[in-house]
């Protein structure tokens, strides 16, 4: 068992938590969650060792192996895939490395009586004991299962790190973890850069295989697989939960009930008595009855009702232009870079104000087939565009491409035109930017606010086709929901590149799925494609 004793965390003059304290347990599967600053990736750090806290402590059993993964890593190219993953073994091979050079030593060594002798002798019985419990792997199988489950193919194995995006790196730091096996794994939005097979593939990982497990993640269907427990930090306190996410909303939802009312009452009851003590301070006969209720009220502890995270976002895309009746056409169109084919006779046609999921796994050409529509790259085959298609187009590295030098109100000054001028910190407003925010500079927002700033850009014209690539990377479950609900309400065509389940049930009528090449229709939910594709990976392992 781990424990969390009494953490506080003070920043300059201002307290993100005091006195929390908790226990995680063998099996336990923890969602951490919470409104964006409330410390969650802080408190993730503090356990994981990373930072310390002002006060309190972590304690844990000698052996106990905790496990890391940040939401942005540093990594160091000098390894090729395979390699860097079989890292997660050092420790395994140090010892038996250890183990064959003090046996080696002690076949040459003849001073038995001594000191030095005898230290060997414990040394090697230690290690031993340790490196024979271990039961017996095949590192290799056990790298590449890893691997292949998290979306790398056996011809990436050889490649440089170097080679991969910082998704894929990612995927690399998390095989690693996953391979060690620790008491302990810490998970910071694990989710973000991995495609849907592969987060289902890590779920089952998680539920089957890992001890303990902690995660913060915006994925709500991920969360709501994995967990059995919520803790919510919040005004510097936690709440713990024995249920997943969604029943914890329900739970949270009565605790915030219940403190309303007992708030309530109690702002009756203080001014009741205040009422008493003005109206009988200089009456003689009511001294000792108004000197009690003062002594009453001081010592009165008031009820909190915990923070709601009130800040709404008004969010509605400006009504579309009228489009031609078939804004998307593509027929047999393929593409290759030199000897790679990314696809081949790909077919696909897209009505006005239909609402699509382009879904597979990173590397099969989703992205590909969205430059091929904005006109980016070359291909064989046929593409049209509809007649008035206006296209708004949000790609996954969207956020990155904002200059970090200007301000909040300059990056959107920069492109407003006509009348939207006038009503910029309207528009700001509306994305939660107000007062001090408009004026920061992009270099200091976090993924979240760069994300939402990207957004009012694709807003400030109006558009009838929407292409969305993960736009929901680095957003909070919150702000992911109000974004939705105006998706479902636009009026105009949407493509949607996403792995985030949650986000496209309700939203996608159409499913894409492009792999092995090919891209393949489905006339269905993304909910009945999931189950669909469950199945016949099902059928694929009986075989």
């Amino acid at each position: 068992m781990i424990t969390v004793n009494d953490i506080s965390v003070q920043f300059g003059g201002t307290t993100l938590f005091s006195n929390v304290s908790f226990s995680i347990n063998e099996n336990d599967k923890i969602a951490l969650m919470g409104k964006n600053g409330a410390g969650k990736s802080t408190l993730l750090k503090i356990i994981a060792g990373v930072n310390k806290p002002s006060t309190g402590n972590i304690s844990a059993p000698k052996e106990t192996k905790i496990a890391y993964l940040p939401q942005h890593l540093l990594t160091k190219d000098e390894a090729t895939v395979f390699e860097e993953t079989s890292k997660a073994f050092a420790e395994i091979f140090e010892m038996k490395s250890e183990i064959d050079k003090i046996n080696e030593t002690l076949t040459v060594r003849t001073d038995y009586e001594s000191d030095e002798y005898m230290t060997l002798i414990e040394r090697v019985s230690e290690l031993s004991e340790k490196f024979y419990a271990i039961e017996e792997i095949n590192y290799e199988a056990e790298v590449e299962k890893v691997l292949k489950g998290l979306g790398f193919e056996r011809k990436d194995f050889t490649r440089a790190t170097s080679e991969f995006s910082g998704g894929w790196r990612m995927r690399i730091e998390l095989a690693k973890i996953l391979l060690q096996k620790p008491d302990l794994i810490l998970l910071d939005e694990p989710t973000n850069h991995i495609d849907i097979e592969s987060v289902q593939w890590l779920e089952d990982f998680l539920i089957n295989s890992a001890k303990a497990v902690i995660v913060i993640s915006h994925d709500r269907a991920f969360v709501d697989n994995i967990t059995n427990r919520t803790i919510e930090v919040t005004m510097g306190r936690i709440y713990d939960y024995k249920a997943n996410y969604t029943h914890y909303l329900e739970l949270r939802k009565d605790r915030r009930e219940h403190q309303q009312k007992a708030y309530d009452e109690q702002q009756k009851m203080i001014a009741e008595n205040m009422e008493f003590i003005e109206r009988f301070k200089g009456t003689y006969s009511k001294t000792n009855q108004v000197q009690s209720r003062v002594r009453m009220l001081e010592k009165l502890q008031l009820v909190e009702v915990d923070e709601v995270d009130s800040s709404a976002l008004r969010l509605k895309f400006p009504p579309a232009p009228r489009s031609g009746q078939y804004p998307v056409v593509v027929n047999e169109l393929s593409k290759n870079y030199d000897q790679h084919i990314v696809f081949k006779n790909a077919n696909l046609v897209i009505e006005r104000g239909q609402k699509v999921a382009f879904v597979g796994k990173n590397g099969e050409g989703k992205s590909t087939m969205i430059k091929a529509i904005m006109g980016e790259i070359d291909f064989e085959g046929s593409l049209e565009v509809g007649h008035n298609a206006k296209i708004g187009y949000f790609a996954q590295n969207q956020a990155s491409l904002l200059d970090e030098e200007l301000t909040v109100f300059e990056t959107i000054d920069q492109i407003a035109v006509g009348d939207i001028r006038t009503k910029i910190k309207d528009l700001l407003g509306a994305f939660m930017f107000s007062g001090d925010n408009t004026s920061k500079k992009v270099k200091v927002l976090s993924g979240g606010e760069k994300t939402r700033l990207a957004m009012i850009k694709l807003l400030l014209e109006p558009v009838n086709v929407l292409i969305l690539d993960e736009p929901t990377n680095h957003l909070d479950m919150r702000t992911k929901d109000i974004i939705k609900k105006a998706l479902k309400d636009f009026d105009g065509t949407l493509i949607l590149v996403s792995h985030d389940r949650d986000f496209l049930d309700g939203l996608a009528e159409k499913v894409f799925e492009f792999g092995n090449k090919r891209v393949k229709e489905h006339f269905e939910t993304i909910t009945s494609f999931m189950e669909h594709k469950k199945m016949e990976s099902l059928r694929e392992i009986e075989k």
